[in-house]
Formats: structure tokens, sequence, C-alpha cells
């Protein structure tokens, strides 16, 4: 399975978020990545269902949306509703994940689940096979440009074996500090999906370096 990329408009210009957009959309990305922050759950705050609708209007790939706050149930409609096609939601933080998993998918979005780097991946042995994605973070949430956190590519292939093992229809995303280096190690462990930020928008041709990532 080749790579797929999912560049973060976290680190996006937002003085020019339109051009950026189109920029993506001319790109072979295969999503647009959101990290949408509460500055409860994580010690920031972004942007939400607002900037979600405005992007969905002039977004030709499909928004893959972090939801990195507390009570997510809340918002799952209304995200989706906004344009989300994935939705993600930390492990964290869902007292019944298995009910949000669940609600997610009952609006017609696909459902995944984010790892925070201290959360081993034994935690979803018994709900792989709800997910149609996990997201593993590779750095600490809430602020981009962080430095990758080696353990990942441990913690990857865990995962690799776990949905193997049980034949489940999950893909694996990572974020946090990829570039080539990185991204072509954690391809090699198992992952599917690389979420770069920092890495792509500080480029001088932001869609080079995608082509560089999807190509590894």
């Amino acid at each position: 399975m080749r790579a797929l990329v999912s560049p973060s408009i976290l680190s996006a210009d937002f003085n020019n978020l339109g051009t950026d957009i189109e920029m993506i959309n001319k790109s072979v990305a295969d999503y647009i990545h959101f990290d949408v922050m509460d500055g409860v759950f994580v010690p920031n705050i972004s942007f939400g269902i607002p900037v979600i609708k405005h992007v969905k209007k002039i977004a030709q790939k499909p928004l893959d949306v972090h939801l990195m706050i507390v009570e997510p149930d809340k918002f799952i409609e209304p995200f989706v509703e906004a344009g989300a096609s994935i939705i993600t939601v930390h492990y964290e933080v869902c007292r019944h994940l298995h009910r949000t998993i669940q609600l997610i998918k009952s609006f017609g979005a696909k459902a995944s689940v984010c790892l925070n780097p201290h959360t081993p991946v034994a935690v979803l042995e018994d709900i792989i096979g709800d997910l149609d994605m996990v997201l593993l973070m590779s750095v600490n949430p809430g602020f981009g440009g962080q430095q990758f956190i080696e353990n990942t590519y441990k913690k990857v292939a865990q995962l690799r074996a776990m949905i193997d093992k049980t034949n489940a229809d999950c893909i694996i995303e990572v974020d946090g500090g990829v570039n080539y280096e990185t991204g072509k190690k954690l391809l090699d462990v198992g992952a599917n999906v690389l979420v770069a930020g920092s890495f792509v928008f500080s480029a001088d041709n932001p869609s080079e370096i995608i082509s560089g990532l999807k190509s590894l």
C-alpha cells in the first residue's frame, strides 16, 4: 500500500488559507488534516466548526478531523455536518469509547481513535475491529513543530501486529515530527497515513514535499 498523506493546516498560513487549501487540492495529498484543540485537553486553542465548514466549500480532499477535546460526543454531529469525513477522538477522554465510535459511524463518518505517546496500543485490543483508523501521536499533542518521539516506531509495529492478527479493516496514521526520514521508517514498520504540518508548510514548495512523502 502506497503512503497516504494528510497535510495539517495547523501549520498553514491563515492569512491565505484559501491559497493553501487550493495547493492541497492540486497536490497528491489524500486528506486535509485538522487539529481541533479546546485549551482543556491540550494546552492550546486552535479552530473549530466554522473554519471546517468554510474549508469544506473549496476542499477537494476528504477532511480528516482530529478532536483534541474533552466530551467529544457533544460535537461529533456538528463536525460531520460541517464536512468531516473522518473523526478521530482520543482514547484518554472517552469514558465509553465503543459508544463514541458507534456514534461517529451513525452520522456517516469514518471512526478513528488517537493514542497519546504514553498510552499503550494494547488498550485498543477489544475495539480494533470497530475502527477505521488509529492515530498514534508521535509528539505530545497541542503544538506543532515538536521533536519526534522514537518509541513511536515500536508502537506502530505493535499496532500493525494487532491489526494483522485480528484481520481488522483499519489503517494506521501518525502525527508529529514527520519528515522524509521518520516517515520512511514509520511506513516500514506498518504505518499507512503520514500527517505533516510544519514540514510541508515551511517548505519553499509544499506540493513537492507532499509528493516526496507520498513516494516514500
